[in-house]
């Protein structure tokens, strides 16, 4: 056996230490010095895990591979950040995004806005299969209703984050509802069937806290329709304001129902969105590039607005993407020395029952989210791990399926350094900084994030909508146990596939 492939398995105090210690220097750095910058303390914890690596006898060359192997991975999702970016400064300029908060200021009222925010996003998420293009776009301009409604900006995000990652875990078009199902051997349409139960009542509790918040943050009070007037007058003033520049998202949506790939479908919305700026809003092409590389930028006089619009292009999303590839290099360097794998293990061996086993499953991909910050690594590893765990109980592996993907897609946007947290946090314009954690208080708020896996687990308890394996099933497990037989099979780069 060659050293790059020779296995590495650390003690679980040594496995635990750099996690520890990375987690610690990630805390100093936002809540003591009041830095949301989690980059340098994540580089500390790739060092720390090299020199573990280094200390088991694993060789540099052995550590680099892993830790650029899962970037490698993941480089499409950054493919479609930089769509993303673009999307963002060009539809601003093309109007789209203004004529949606202008058409939304004057439809909506403002005590159900929050549940028509969520329900908004989920239909958009379903429809479009990405949690992250529904929050750069229909959820940017949620965000400008929501501030001319004057509700907390921390209360529009976590309806928005709610409504978009809940409708990405149910989309047959989302890559992570079918990255789940592949690492857990299960199909893809079984396993959104199986999402039902957790779904249905999260959604429903979570509209319901959305439905009171929205009266009670209005109160007695009525309603400044003085600033809603002044927001749509500055929105009217400075672009031309037509239902025909809905058209983009309309475009992109179309094209993700019919099955187009994610990258062509957004840069699709790109240039049409282009082509409504030039024609529309009367810019030139030389704007256009400039929009769609440094975003917009825009004076109306309207602080909300003006804080809102000022956003966008490629380079915007640059601190995203610095931040989830040093994230995704850390989390490949604890998957390369063994860390994760001995973490695991040690998880697994302290539970017997189905419903311990379940919760640890939800329980290791949400942990597995906050240390090495990939929500597709937080799918995979803990999918492929707990698998044969499942089958010795004899349990559906439906059931992990569900698991990792309330634990890994569903917390993502909870973790703010993680990948998905890092992205809600920059496309929504949370300004986060020393004094000012308010923002923050989205993650609470997300209510149906973190509701399902609760849910999850209280079933698994119970004993309620928890199948067992059927003879099918058992059947085919059998003609896969030499595939299986070691316990922790490789995670095919297939498996991966980060297009988020």
């Amino acid at each position: 056996m060659s050293s790059k492939n020779r296995s590495i398995q650390p003690s679980l105090l040594q496995a635990i230490t750099p996690v520890v210690l990375t987690l610690l220097v990630i805390g100093l750095q936002i809540f003591y010095f009041g830095v949301f910058e989690p980059h340098i303390p994540l580089v500390i914890g790739i060092a720390i895990t090299s020199l573990l690596g280094v200390r088991l006898g694993m060789k540099w060359d052995e550590i680099e591979s892993g830790l650029f192997r899962v970037i490698q991975i993941a480089l499409p999702s950054v493919s479609v950040l930089i769509a993303v970016g673009m999307i963002i400064g060009v539809w601003i300029a093309s109007g789209t995004v203004p004529s949606i908060i202008y058409f939304g200021l004057k439809l909506l009222s403002p005590e159900y806005f929050l549940v028509a925010s969520m329900l908004i996003c989920s239909f958009v998420s379903v429809s479009l299969g990405t949690s992250w293009g529904t929050v750069a776009t229909v959820g940017l301009a949620l965000m400008g209703i929501g501030a001319g409604f004057e509700i907390p900006v921390y209360w529009t995000a976590g309806a928005v984050v709610s409504g978009s990652f809940f409708g990405d875990k149910v989309s047959p078009l989302s890559d992570t509802t079918n990255l789940a199902p592949a690492v857990t051997g299960t199909n893809v349409f079984s396993h959104i069937k199986n999402m039902v139960p957790t779904t249905i009542p999260a959604m429903l509790i979570a509209l319901t806290i959305y439905f009171i918040a929205g009266f009670k943050l209005m109160g007695d009070e009525e309603v400044s329709f003085g600033k809603i007037e002044a927001i749509t007058t500055a929105l009217d003033s400075s672009f031309s304001i037509s239902v025909w520049l809905l058209l983009p998202a309309l475009l992109v949506m179309v094209l993700a129902l019919k099955k187009f790939p994610p990258i062509p479908s957004l840069f699709a919305g790109v240039v049409l969105g282009s082509i409504l700026a030039m024609v529309a809003q009367g810019e030139s092409l030389q704007d256009i590039f400039q929009y769609a590389n440094n975003g917009y930028s825009i004076e109306t006089g309207i602080s909300e607005i003006d804080g809102l619009l000022n956003r966008g292009g490629i380079q915007s999303m640059m601190w995203t993407i610095s931040l989830i590839l040093i994230a995704l290099g850390f989390g490949g360097v604890l998957e390369r020395t063994g860390c994760l794998r001995t973490i695991i293990g040690a998880i697994q061996s302290k539970v017997e029952s189905f419903g311990g086993i379940q919760a640890a499953a939800i329980g290791t991909s949400f942990a597995t989210n906050l240390v090495a910050g990939d929500p597709y690594l937080s799918i995979a590893l803990p999918g492929r791990m707990f698998a044969p765990v499942y089958r010795g109980l004899r349990y559906s592996t439906l059931n992990l399926s569900r698991a990792v993907e309330e634990g890994g897609t569903l917390m993502s946007p909870l973790i703010p350094w993680n990948a998905g947290g890092a992205f809600v946090i920059s496309a929504l314009g949370l300004e986060i900084g020393k004094g000012n954690m308010e923002n923050l208080l989205y993650i609470p708020l997300a209510f149906a994030c973190w509701i399902a896996p609760c849910i999850g687990i209280l079933y698994a308890a119970t004993g309620r909508f928890s199948p067992k394996a059927t003879k099918a099933e058992m059947t085919r497990w059998k003609k896969e146990d030499e595939e299986i037989a070691d316990g922790y099979p490789a995670i095919k780069e297939s498996e991966i596939k980060a297009t988020s």
